[in-house]
């Protein structure tokens, strides 16, 4: 998506040929490849590890963290291998983000228009929002230590994450679609006039 935004906004001329359908296919098939590629050496550390205490994970998934905390294994070699991963797999794509941003932010004010700028800003500032929740979220789970936070703490961080942001992701997206702000605005008004009605009736 940040791709998609510096194309679109620094380069709107080559727009077509650097978001052409094989390119499209690539960078979502790199983002699959990496996700996959990720998990196997966590999972192969955490299969050699001893588990003593109940088999209870206390979360609302088998996520790695709560998993750690029921093994009376030495979890040391784990915790520098999330870090790691964490820079690679969250770090680094959060800074690429980033400066992708910095580069469209520059050319947006260079815009002599303010209803371009304001058009240019709506476009992006919605896939920001998405980025600094999701981004922030995983960061503070996975590359802070595993002793940092609590596991109830844990879960909320979670459902931010996996439910919270993905549930919020078309909300969004779709208010800078005109047809769903005046949808929205018609329900509002609505509300409003059919609540006035009724305690006119019932004065």
């Amino acid at each position: 998506m940040a791709y998609d935004r510096f194309a679109a906004i620094c380069k709107p001329l080559h727009y077509p040929l650097l978001m052409n359908k094989k390119n499209c296919i690539l960078l979502a098939a790199s983002s699959w490849t990496a996700g996959f590629m990720d998990m196997i050496p966590v999972v192969d550390f955490i299969s050699h590890y001893s588990f003593c205490t109940s088999n209870e994970i206390n979360h609302f998934f088998c996520d790695p963290n709560a998993l750690l905390k029921l093994s009376c294994s030495d979890t040391h070699n784990f915790e520098m291998l999330a870090l790691y991963e964490g820079i690679f797999m969250a770090v680094s794509p959060f800074l690429f983000t980033l400066s992708s941003y910095a580069f469209i932010i520059s050319t947006i004010l260079k815009i002599s228009s303010s209803e371009g700028r304001r058009k240019a800003f709506s476009t992006c500032s919605s896939h920001l929002t998405v980025v600094i929740l999701f981004y922030g979220t995983v960061i503070c789970i996975y590359i802070s230590p595993s002793s940092m936070f609590s596991s109830e703490q844990d879960k909320i961080f979670a459902l931010l994450y996996t439910v919270f942001i993905p549930m919020l992701n078309p909300f969004i997206y779709s208010m800078r679609n005109r047809e769903v702000k005046n949808a929205l605005r018609n329900l509002i008004f609505r509300k409003q006039n059919g609540r006035k009605q009724g305690r006119i009736v019932a004065i």
